[in-house]
């Protein structure tokens, strides 16, 4: 064989050789792009939001899926939002991933051997909590508990400001009668007068006020309340996904920006009509408390002092056995990316 030949040929067979070597490796990396293109999105739990507020029109117009599908992730609705008790044992099962609560739950829950994280906080809300009595009950100051049966969800809002009123205003806690219900299982009982009073928030009070049959003897700004809202995330599904977690958290944040500059479109979201609207004056009030309220922040060093006071109060008042440190249990999601 001519010797340009040999060469010729002895430089076909490295190119074929190479390219043998190559056809694989591009077919790997073809390969990766597709199972990263074709893999299942995180599925993050959520309590459904009902008929109002950021989760409900996000639902509905689909911002929160686009949000959540831009870090591969969809939202899965889990249960209804509620009290935060139920909702951190199903954080603690791993059977939900976020969870929406006020500070007072959130302390008595903390003792417990928590699963779960606090990643965002609202400031309180003076005008839609308090202690809720009928115009005809014959209260006309907190002193006039004294004697009196009222109304609360043990360990969480209710009984928080329940104690913060009496305590502001010189009344002994053992004179009032704390009559342990679920907000939900609440309003025959107060409405039918087998209660007093009844120590509420926003989401149980806004009916009975709208209604006109009921006023605060004391509103959450006048107890002096530092009950914060706040979110919480399950600790592993932070551990695992913080993307996720940030992007929540971001959707969150300018969705309740936007609720308070212009909140009706965060009222009624599914349906004007049934138990979950608001009407009337009703749904003025709740429009009220909508632009007079907080937005979803980071959890700050004053935040967590003010969470810190609650969880000293309950212990003062007996209503927690042992203190609870409530730094650890807070996560830094500008942290997270």
């Amino acid at each position: 064989m001519n010797p340009l030949n040999r060469r010729t040929a002895r430089t076909a067979a490295a190119a074929l050789a190479t390219t043998a070597v190559l056809l694989p490796l591009a077919a790997c990396g073809t390969a990766e792009g597709n199972t990263t293109g074709d893999k299942k999105p995180v599925v993050i739990r959520i309590p459904d939001p009902k008929n109002s507020g950021v989760l409900a029109l996000g639902k509905k117009d689909g911002s929160l899926d686009k949000a959540l599908a831009r870090v591969g992730a969809r939202v899965e609705w889990t249960g209804s939002s509620g009290p935060f008790a139920p909702a951190a044992q199903a954080l603690n099962a791993d059977q939900l991933d976020i969870a929406t609560g006020s500070i007072t739950s959130g302390v008595t829950a903390l003792t417990q051997k928590p699963g779960f994280k606090l990643f965002s906080a609202i400031t309180p809300d003076g005008a839609g909590e308090g202690i809720l009595v009928r115009k005809d009950s014959g209260i006309n100051t907190v002193k006039d508990l004294a004697g009196r049966k009222v109304a609360v969800n043990e360990g969480g809002t209710g009984e928080y400001l329940l104690l913060k009123a009496l305590a502001r205003h010189g009344v002994p806690a053992d004179k009032v009668e704390r009559v342990y219900l679920r907000p939900d299982q609440t309003a025959s009982v107060y409405k039918t007068g087998q209660v007093d009073a009844w120590a509420s928030w926003a989401a149980y009070s806004v009916a009975e006020l709208g209604s006109g049959d009921s006023r605060f003897v004391a509103d959450g700004a006048a107890v002096g309340s530092d009950n914060y809202s706040f979110h919480a995330v399950r600790t592993g599904f932070a551990e695992q996904h913080p993307k996720v977690v940030k992007a929540l958290y971001d959707y969150l944040r300018t969705g309740s920006v936007t609720q308070k500059a212009a909140p009706e479109k965060y009222v009624n979201v599914f349906t004007d009509r049934g138990p979950t609207a608001v009407t009337g004056a009703a749904k003025e009030l709740q429009l009220r408390i909508l632009r007079e309220g907080g937005t979803v922040e980071q959890i700050g060093a004053d935040d967590i002092k003010r969470f810190e006071s609650v969880a000293r109060f309950y212990l003062e008042q007996k209503v927690l056995r042992k203190p609870v440190d409530v730094k650890p249990h807070i996560l830094d999601v500008e942290a997270l990316g």
